[in-house]
């Protein structure tokens, strides 16, 4: 600062300040520069503590103007870490600080859809009672409901259902909504038929057809799952 209080005076004396003004438009672009460098490392060493579960070390980044929502070179958050290695104590940490569930990666997942895909119920019920957006859909236009029924998780298809506001008759981008997967995409063992009732007894439309206009009674009877066919029929299916 003081060599820059005394380059100005000379130059003003010297009568050379349109000099002095571009001598310190670039002194504020190195510091801009500076401050930036500084940041993004803040931000990377916040995602490494992260992963690494240190969360002494997040408080601490975070303290020092670490971006909670910035991202790594896959485009996850913190979030996105916790959920990834499993570490549901940051992942709780991370939302108490004000993280943003919604922010979806380089693969469109966010913590609610992945770990609703996954299974991971407690890191979905985390998500729900932080309000994460159930509405954000997924690489293939799906809600976390639709993988989830796919998949046979059970647990997080009755979550989802009863303690969120999750469109149960949505429909992706292949034509399919929760019901339709359930069916098309299951084995028609136990926790597919327990998915399918469950997707009734809240209310879905039972003859929401596929592009094709094939429904999922249709598609029950074909693959001869009969106690799918049975609790359709019996809600109304055609």
């Amino acid at each position: 600062m003081l060599r820059l209080l005394a380059l100005s005076l000379a130059l003003v004396i010297s009568g050379c300040q349109p000099i002095y003004g571009t001598l310190l438009n670039n002194e504020k672009q190195q510091a801009t520069q500076t401050v930036k460098q500084k940041m993004d490392q803040s931000n990377k060493d916040f995602l490494t503590a992260t992963e690494k579960g240190d969360t002494g070390a997040m408080i601490k980044l975070l303290a020092e103007g670490a971006d909670i929502d910035s991202t790594d070179e896959r485009g996850r958050t913190s979030a996105m870490i916790a959920v990834h290695t499993k570490q549901l104590s940051v992942f709780k940490l991370l939302i108490e600080k004000g993280a943003n569930l919604n922010i979806r990666d380089d693969r469109s997942d966010n913590p609610l859809l992945y770990a609703g895909a996954e299974g991971m119920l407690d890191f979905v019920k985390a998500s729900i009672a932080a309000g994460a957006d159930t509405k954000i859909t997924n690489r293939f236009g799906g809600t976390a409901l639709i993988p989830a029924a796919d998949r046979g998780h059970v647990e997080i298809v009755e979550e989802l259902l009863a303690h969120s506001d999750v469109d149960i008759d949505h429909v992706n981008n292949l034509g399919w909504t929760a019901l339709l997967e359930a069916v098309l995409l299951g084995d028609g063992g136990n926790h597919h038929q327990t998915i399918v009732k469950l997707l009734i007894a809240h209310g879905a439309d039972v003859n929401l057809a596929d592009s094709k206009g094939v429904t999922p009674l249709q598609h029950a009877a074909s693959r001869g799952y009969s106690e799918m066919v049975q609790a359709l029929t019996a809600a109304g299916g055609k």
